[in-house]
């Protein structure tokens, strides 16, 4: 979306983590910052080249916590300023944002409005076409306000303290007129939002009407609901700060091709039907064409650990390495595209679930999180996560496992985790719980006392 003719306007979005991020630019004066870049800058450049921009400074709404930022990369190699609000007590050199500054990118003025809450610095930025008005025609809002919900309040600061916080903050965005558009820093797929939207953009008249966090007046009923929510935390989380708030982190070195892991942890980024037909010994199946492939490879893999990625192309390498390096797993020993097929993983069907399960033959291992069991499990079964299997996999019991969600994505990945500790697994593929509810088969929903 372009404001003028010579305004450049550019969103990307990283599907598998929700992240957005933007590139804004004067096409007349050749110049252009990036909001919130992820740490695979080559999208940036790409699109400054192609619109005839030199990239001259990058604005950071906040301290990210749940992605590799890419500031870093674009100060060091192309020589962008960054800019940060004073309460991120950064360490690496930077320029200061102040509440109600405005930054130029020729014809387009950029005011900071300081919304805190998500993070003590967050930061909006109202942007204007001044060769149209000088009002902002749009706001990119980062991770305070988000289509159809606001950010939680829990990841840098205590909840309630956060929500006072963000409650204010939104309220100040809610000033802004109701045509200004609304571009947030997340979309659907993120652990910074529950309800969200995975529209991309939206207006403030339609989020002070429509938005849940807009319409409660009261700040103290506001801080019992946001505060209140039960939410994963972004894995990798502390590391992941840590890194974006320190020394600048550079360029990812070249990958190299392998023959062997080397004892590497190897993770196996083929689709399912293809590890379970054959994988190397001690292999973890993430499918890269999978949801959310980051998400799981952080919730799996411990930033200390080498990994080795096993894929079917060269593609899938690269688009594996570009997710693990997202959530600031780093250090990739290399890749294999022939992986060896030692093993193999066997699949199991409901009915035979079912036989095995009333016969006491099986453990069978709900893998799902807690609110999706809590609205329907399949009685005698046992719940563990599946991201926390390579922490307490071995209080799995003596009898063959086998592994269920709602569509088999995560019972596969359980069930690799499982076999590469040597234990006997067995997953439900293309389909679980759901599929057993369709089926007529009985589950037993939680309750809590009261309910």
């Amino acid at each position: 979306m372009v404001a003028s003719k010579f305004v450049i306007f550019r969103q990307f979005v990283d599907d598998g983590l929700g992240c957005a991020s933007y590139l804004v630019g004067d096409e007349n004066e050749g110049t252009a910052v990036v909001v919130d870049p992820a740490y695979a800058i080559e999208q940036y450049l790409d699109e400054a080249s192609r619109q005839h921009v030199r990239l001259i400074g990058v604005l950071e709404t906040h301290t990210h916590a749940d992605h590799l930022a890419g500031h870093g990369r674009l100060a060091r190699d192309h020589g962008c300023t960054v800019y940060v609000h004073p309460a991120a007590e950064v360490e690496y050199p930077h320029e200061l944002l102040e509440d109600g500054g405005t930054f130029e990118v020729g014809a387009i003025a950029i005011r900071t409005i300081h919304t805190p809450g998500h993070r003590p610095e967050h930061c909006a930025f109202a942007i204007a076409d001044r060769t149209r008005a000088d009002d902002p025609w749009l706001v990119l809002t980062g991770d305070s306000l988000f289509v159809g919900d606001a950010a939680r309040p829990d990841l840098a600061i205590e909840s309630r303290s956060g929500a006072e916080g963000l409650f204010h903050s939104l309220r100040r965005l809610a000033e802004l007129p109701d045509g200004v558009e609304v571009y947030p820093g997340h979309v659907a797929g993120s652990l910074c939002g529950a309800g969200m939207s995975s529209k991309a953009s939206s207006t403030i008249g339609f989020e002070r009407r429509f938005n849940p966090a807009m319409t409660i007046p009261n700040e103290e009923e506001f801080v019992e609901e946001s505060a209140g929510r039960s939410q994963l935390r972004p894995p990798n989380m502390e590391r992941i700060v840590a890194l974006n708030c320190g020394p600048f982190v550079g360029k990812p070195q070249p990958l190299e091709r392998l023959t062997n892991a080397d004892g590497a942890t190897i993770v196996d980024v083929r689709d399912v039907d293809a590890f379970a037909a054959g994988h190397a010994h001690g292999a973890i199946n993430v499918p890269i064409a999978g949801s959310a492939f980051s998400t799981k490879s952080a919730f799996l893999l411990s930033p200390e650990e080498a990994v080795v990625i096993h894929a079917a192309t060269a593609d899938e390498v690269e688009r594996a390495a570009h997710g693990l390096r997202a959530v600031a797993l780093l250090d990739i020993a290399g890749y294999m595209l022939d992986p060896p097929s030692d093993e193999r993983l066997t699949p199991i069907e409901l009915d035979e679930v079912e036989r095995l399960l009333a016969a006491g033959e099986i453990e069978v291992l709900d893998v799902r999180e807690k609110d999706e069991r809590d609205g329907g499990y399949i009685a005698g079964t046992r719940h563990i996560p599946y991201r926390l299997l390579r922490v307490c996999g071995d209080r799995v019991g003596d009898k063959p496992v086998v592994t269920i969600c709602n569509t088999g994505a995560r019972a596969a990945i359980a069930a690799s985790v499982l076999a590469a500790n040597g234990i006997d697994a067995r997953p439900v593929l293309h389909g679980g719980v759901f599929t057993w509810q369709e089926r007529g088969g009985h589950t037993v929903e939680f309750r809590r006392c009261g309910t």
